[in-house]
């Protein structure tokens, strides 16, 4: 590793892991050639923003001229702009993307970090697993153990509390009993920041190690871009994987619905003025594309940092890429 003095100057990964990022890129770039999935390039800037409470954008300002300036949005993901190519017929596709979220910096978080969206069309979320768990031992080069469970089987099993049938005032009751009294404040009045909050703090770091989970049918609550169970409408058609206790991937069966797509959005906006957090403009693009008409697919956001980390047995993700935040 370069040795890093006081100026900023040098990279903060070896040559071996700018050779190893290279060569993560071409396998999953020959895997994704020998299925025919079409790799697409979106903008990175949008006039949209993704509604989400939970993220906030980074927000830029184009100049037309002296009297004229467009506010525009850098993507969270690629997702908005992926689904309006599936809704014109691009077929199943992937893509290799830099994304940025606002107040992301940590172990696993950089402002800017690369993630691997793909769709696949006519695909459920057993499908989209099933495919994941192909690509991940190729990454690995080795045969992984894994593991299918619910949401609900994992947050009982730790907590004891049915995540589908419970309150906030019971999800803060039991942080405070774990001595973390401050879970109130950090999660106000919202549910999902509570199962979130609950599970990141007292189920994640007790996965086994060594084995990949991949977590289904989350609450309703907590997935506003997924379809919900045909039979459980509390729980969504959406997944996240865990390996080594890092969050690797979210995925969903994907709404195509426009009309509830938008009273998702408007739920989040609405979210979001409550807490005091900026407003930003719903992705009317998406929603046009969604009422043309979006095929039935499921699709996955993997981070590709965090893969690099495990897959290298780096201690951070800082030692993973070439210029981290604080280099940049």
């Amino acid at each position: 590793m370069a040795k890093q003095g006081t100026t900023p100057w040098p990279p903060t990964c070896s040559a071996a892991l700018l050779h190893k990022r290279a060569e993560l890129y071409q396998t999953i770039r020959t895997f994704f050639v020998e299925k025919s999935v079409l790799e697409v390039d979106t903008p990175v800037l949008s006039s949209a923003a993704s509604c989400d409470v939970n993220l906030d954008s980074f927000s830029t300002k184009l100049m037309k001229n002296a009297q004229s300036e467009r506010l525009l949005y850098l993507q969270t993901s690629p997702e908005f702009a992926m689904k309006r190519l599936l809704a014109s017929g691009s077929g199943s596709i992937y893509q290799i993307a830099k994304s940025f979220r606002q107040g992301e910096s940590g172990r696993f978080h950089n402002p800017e970090f690369t993630l691997l969206e793909w769709y696949r069309v006519g695909f459920a979320v057993a499908d989209l697993i099933e495919e994941m768990v192909e690509l991940l031992m190729l990454c690995f080069n080795e045969n992984l153990a894994f593991r299918t469970v619910t949401y609900q089987q994992l947050f009982q099993q730790h907590t004891g509390i049915n995540p589908h049938e419970t309150s906030q005032e019971a999800l803060m009751q039991y942080a405070t009993a774990q001595g973390n009294p401050e879970a109130a404040s950090i999660c106000g009045d919202s549910v999902s920041n509570g199962l979130d909050y609950v599970f990141s703090q007292y189920i994640q770091p007790g996965l086994k190690k060594n084995l990949v989970y991949f977590v289904i049918d989350y609450p309703a609550c907590m997935a506003m871009l997924a379809k919900l169970s045909n039979t459980t409408p509390q729980k969504a058609k959406r997944f996240e994987v865990y390996f080594n206790s890092v969050e690797l991937a979210n995925g969903y069966e994907e709404l195509t619905d426009s009309v509830e797509q938008k009273n998702r959005f408007s739920d989040e906006l609405r979210e979001r003025k409550k807490e005091g957090l900026d407003g930003v403009p719903m992705d009317q693009n998406l929603l046009a594309a969604l009422e043309e008409g979006l095929p039935q697919c499921s699709g996955v956001a993997l981070g590709l940092d965090r893969l690099l980390m495990l897959m290298t047995a780096s201690k951070s993700i800082d030692d993973v890429m070439a210029f981290p935040i604080d280099r940049a």
